[in-house]
Protein backbone atom coordinates (compact mmCIF):
# COMPACT_ATOMS: atom_id res chain seq x y z
CA UNK A 1 0.00 0.00 0.00
CA UNK A 2 0.91 3.71 -0.51
CA UNK A 3 0.22 6.62 1.39
CA UNK A 4 0.23 10.12 0.09
CA UNK A 5 -0.05 12.84 3.11
CA UNK A 6 0.24 16.18 3.78
CA UNK A 7 0.23 17.85 6.87
CA UNK A 8 1.74 18.73 10.14
CA UNK A 9 3.64 16.23 12.48
CA UNK A 10 5.53 14.20 9.79
CA UNK A 11 9.34 14.52 8.73
CA UNK A 12 8.08 16.43 5.53
CA UNK A 13 4.89 18.46 4.90
CA UNK A 14 4.37 16.08 2.24
CA UNK A 15 5.43 12.55 1.76
CA UNK A 16 4.93 9.15 0.42
CA UNK A 17 5.50 5.84 2.93
CA UNK A 18 5.15 2.47 1.21
CA UNK A 19 4.08 -0.39 3.99
CA UNK A 20 5.81 -3.12 2.47
CA UNK A 21 3.98 -7.21 2.94
CA UNK A 22 6.82 -7.83 5.98
CA UNK A 23 5.16 -4.95 8.00
CA UNK A 24 8.21 -2.38 6.97
CA UNK A 25 7.77 0.95 6.02
CA UNK A 26 9.60 3.45 3.73
CA UNK A 27 9.27 7.15 3.63
CA UNK A 28 10.02 9.37 0.83
CA UNK A 29 9.49 13.32 0.52
CA UNK A 30 7.26 14.60 -2.05
CA UNK A 31 4.52 12.69 -4.02
CA UNK A 32 5.77 9.64 -5.91
CA UNK A 33 3.70 8.81 -8.75
CA UNK A 34 1.38 7.13 -10.29
CA UNK A 35 -1.18 7.56 -8.02
CA UNK A 36 -3.94 4.91 -7.76
CA UNK A 37 -6.61 6.14 -5.59
CA UNK A 38 -8.35 3.80 -3.54
CA UNK A 39 -9.33 6.35 -0.45
CA UNK A 40 -9.17 9.83 1.60
CA UNK A 41 -8.79 10.18 4.86
CA UNK A 42 -8.01 12.40 7.93
CA UNK A 43 -5.36 11.69 10.40
CA UNK A 44 -5.28 13.38 14.40
CA UNK A 45 -2.98 11.96 16.38
CA UNK A 46 -3.09 13.81 19.50
CA UNK A 47 -0.49 12.39 22.38
CA UNK A 48 -1.69 8.62 21.78
CA UNK A 49 -4.80 8.86 20.58
CA UNK A 50 -5.20 8.51 16.86
CA UNK A 51 -8.30 9.44 15.19
CA UNK A 52 -8.59 8.84 11.43
CA UNK A 53 -11.71 9.03 9.11
CA UNK A 54 -11.16 7.18 5.57
CA UNK A 55 -13.76 7.60 3.18
CA UNK A 56 -13.63 3.45 2.38
CA UNK A 57 -13.17 2.40 5.50
CA UNK A 58 -15.17 4.91 8.15
CA UNK A 59 -14.26 5.89 11.58
CA UNK A 60 -11.35 3.88 13.81
CA UNK A 61 -9.67 5.41 16.98
CA UNK A 62 -6.61 3.44 17.85
CA UNK A 63 -4.24 3.88 20.42
CA UNK A 64 0.11 3.84 19.95
CA UNK A 65 2.83 3.54 22.22
CA UNK A 66 4.10 6.84 21.14
CA UNK A 67 3.19 10.10 22.19
CA UNK A 68 2.99 12.32 18.78
CA UNK A 69 0.91 15.45 17.35
CA UNK A 70 -0.31 15.06 13.87
CA UNK A 71 -2.81 16.64 11.55
CA UNK A 72 -2.49 14.82 8.13
CA UNK A 73 -4.55 14.92 5.30
CA UNK A 74 -3.58 11.33 3.28
CA UNK A 75 -4.78 9.75 -0.26
CA UNK A 76 -4.00 5.16 0.34
CA UNK A 77 -3.04 4.38 -3.20
CA UNK A 78 -2.37 0.85 -4.78
CA UNK A 79 1.30 0.41 -5.49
Amino acid sequence: MKYIEFGIGNRWLVRTEFEQPDGTEVELKGVVRPVKFRSLYVRVWLRKTVWIMDSQDGFKKTLKPASRFKIILGIRSEL
